[in-house]
C-alpha cells in the first residue's frame, strides 16, 4: 500500500499505544558517550552538550508515494505520526528554542542518508541523529518495537540538562502535540 498524506491523519482511527513502563528508568540517567551521524553531516555526543538539549525519538518517518513498510503500519500502537511530529518541532522550533532549548534533536534508527532526504525535504531547521546501529539505543536501554525485521524507536521524547535526563515524555499521542507539550514543559520549567 502506497503511503497517502503523510501529514493528514484523524487520530480517533489510530491506536495509542500505551505505557508499558518501558522509559521509566530514563529519568535522571547520565547520556552514554555515544557520538551519532547527524543530517547536518556532524558527529554529536549528546552527553558533551552543555545546557538543555531537547531529543524526540520515532519509529521511522515514510516517503511520500513510496510503499509502506507494512500494510498495518497506522494500526500498529505508535507507529504512525512520525512526519506530523517531526514537523510540530520545526514549526515550534524558535519557541523551543526561546524557552531555554539549546539544541533541538530529532532521532531514528533510519540511515544518515534516509534522514538526511527527509530533513531537506521537510525545511528542518534542527538535525536529525541516525542511531541505525542502535549504539545509543542499547547503551540507553531506550523503549524499541520490532516491525518487518527492524529494530526502532518507540515515540518519545527527552529533556538532557548537562548530559544527564531530566524529563522523559512517553508515551507520545497524538504525535503532532509533543511539540507543544514539550514547550510547555520547558515555559514551567525554566532552566
Amino acid at each position: 500500500m502506497t503511503q497517502g498524506n503523510l501529514l493528514e491523519v484523524d487520530w480517533s482511527k489510530i491506536p495509542a499505544p500505551e505505557d508499558d513502563g518501558a522509559a521509566n528508568h530514563l529519568t535522571g540517567m547520565t547520556i552514554s558517550p555515544v557520538s551519532l551521524r547527524a543530517t547536518n553531516d556532524t558527529a554529536v555526543t549528546l552527553s558533551e552538550l552543555t545546557g538543555r538539549t531537547v531529543v524526540f525519538g520515532y519509529p521511522r518517518t515514510g516517503e511520500p508515494g513510496k510503499i509502506g513498510l507494512v500494510d498495518d503500519w497506522d494500526m500498529i500502537p505508535g507507529a504512525r505520526g512520525c512526519t506530523p511530529q517531526t514537523c510540530s518541532f520545526r514549526d515550534l522550533f524558535a519557541e523551543l528554542k526561546a524557552a531555554g532549548a539549546k539544541h533541538v534533536f530529532g532521532l531514528s534508527t533510519q540511515s544518515n542518508a534516509y534522514q538526511t532526504e527527509m530533513a531537506g525535504r521537510l525545511h528542518l531547521p534542527f538535525p536529525v541523529l541516525s542511531d541505525e546501529q542502535l549504539e545509543l539505543s542499547d547503551a540507553l536501554s531506550l523503549p524499541t518495537m520490532e516491525v518487518a525485521d527492524l529494530t526502532m524507536i518507540k515515540r518519545m521524547a527527552m529533556i538532557i540538562d548537562d548530559g544527564k535526563i531530566s524529563h522523559v515524555f512517553y508515551p507520545v499521542f497524538p504525535p503532532d502535540r509533543n511539540a507543544g507539550d514539550v514547550l510547555e514543559w520547558l515555559k514551567a520549567n525554566p532552566v
